[in-house]
C-alpha cells in the first residue's frame, strides 16, 4: 500500500517536516542527485488568496532535505500568467532561499529540451526544461480543485516544466499522465495551509491547515482529492495514471498516516465547468 501523511497544525514549516518523516521521504530520494523543488505560482498572487503555494511549506521542504544532508537544491517554477521572479517574491519565497543558500530557477528561462515520448496516451513530444529532467522532483502543488482536470496537485503541477503550456490543453488529463511517466516527482507535498476554492485562480481561501505528503504523488493527489470532497475516481488523469502503474489512485489501497481524511474533509465548491466534466 502507498502511505500519504496529513498532518494538522499551526507551524506549516514543522508540520511539513513531520509530514515527511512520516513516510522516509529521504529514501525515495536518490543518493547524490541533486533536487528540485516544484511549486505553483501559476500568477503571482499571494498564498493567503488560495492560488499559490505558502512559502513556509516550500521552507519545510527545504529544512527536511538539509537535516538528512541533501544540499544541492533549487526551487525552480515556470508561471503561466506572471513574471516567474515576480511571483516568488510575492510569494516570498525569494527570502526562503537566501535564508537557506538555495537558488532560484525560473524555468521559463531555462535550456530546454524536446523529448519523444515512448507510448504516450496524447503527448508524442514535448519541450521540457533542462532543470526538471536533471534533478530528483518534489513536487509542492496548492490544495485547490480545477476548471479541466478537476484537480490541481502533484501531478498537474509538472506543467510548469514544459513549453509551450498550451500544448499541454487539448487532451490534457492524458497529457498530464504522459508528462507524469517523464518527469515523475518522487516527493509530493500538498500545502493545504490556506487550499483555494471553486478553480485554480478564483482566489476563493479556505482555512485547512493541512500538509498532506507522500512518495506516491498520485497517492498524494487522490488524498488531496479526497480531502476537498472530490471522489479520486471522477479525476481521469489520476485514474489514468494509476492504469499506467505510476502510482495508486485507489484510497482503498492507501494507508494515510496522522489525520484521518474524514476529521479534515470538506466539500470545496467547484466550478460549473469541473461539475459538468465529471458526469
Amino acid at each position: 500500500m502507498s502511505r500519504v501523511a496529513i498532518v494538522k497544525g499551526e507551524a506549516p514549516q514543522d508540520m511539513v517536516v513531520e509530514a515527511l518523516e512520516m513516510v522516509s521521504a529521504q529514501d525515495a530520494i536518490p543518493d547524490g542527485k541533486p533536487v528540485l523543488i516544484k511549486p505553483n505560482y501559476i500568477n503571482a498572487r499571494h498564498p493567503s488568496t488560495g492560488i499559490t503555494t505558502d512559502s513556509r511549506v516550500v521552507e519545510g521542504v527545504i529544512a527536511f532535505l538539509r537535516r538528512h544532508g541533501i544540499g544541492d537544491v533549487v526551487v525552480g517554477e515556470g508561471s503561466g500568467l506572471a513574471d516567474t521572479f515576480r511571483a516568488f517574491q510575492v510569494a516570498g519565497v525569494d527570502a526562503v532561499a537566501e535564508r537557506w543558500g538555495v537558488g532560484l530557477v525560473d524555468l521559463n528561462r531555462d535550456e530546454f529540451i524536446e523529448v519523444e515520448l515512448r507510448d504516450p496516451l496524447a503527448l508524442k513530444r514535448v519541450r521540457v526544461a533542462k532543470t526538471a529532467l536533471e534533478r530528483a522532483i518534489i513536487s509542492v502543488p496548492k490544495l485547490k480543485p480545477h476548471r479541466l482536470a478537476r484537480v490541481t496537485l502533484s501531478l498537474k503541477n509538472m506543467m510548469g516544466v514544459v513549453s509551450p503550456k498550451g500544448a499541454m490543453h487539448n487532451h490534457l488529463s492524458e497529457k498530464i499522465v504522459d508528462l507524469a511517466s517523464l518527469v515523475k516527482p518522487c516527493v509530493a507535498v500538498i500545502d493545504g495551509i490556506i487550499a483555494g476554492e471553486v478553480h485554480e485562480t478564483a482566489g476563493k481561501p479556505v482555512e485547512m491547515n493541512l500538509v498532506i505528503a507522500g512518495t506516491d504523488p498520485v497517492a498524494v493527489d487522490a488524498v488531496g482529492a479526497a480531502v476537498m470532497g472530490i471522489d479520486p475516481k471522477t479525476v481521469k488523469h489520476l485514474r489514468l495514471a494509476e492504469e499506467r502503474g505510476l502510482g495508486v489512485c485507489d484510497l482503498n489501497r492507501i494507508e494515510v498516516l496522522g489525520v484521518p481524511i474524514r476529521r479534515v474533509r470538506r466539500k470545496f465548491r467547484l466550478s460549473i465547468l469541473s461539475r459538468f466534466l465529471s458526469r
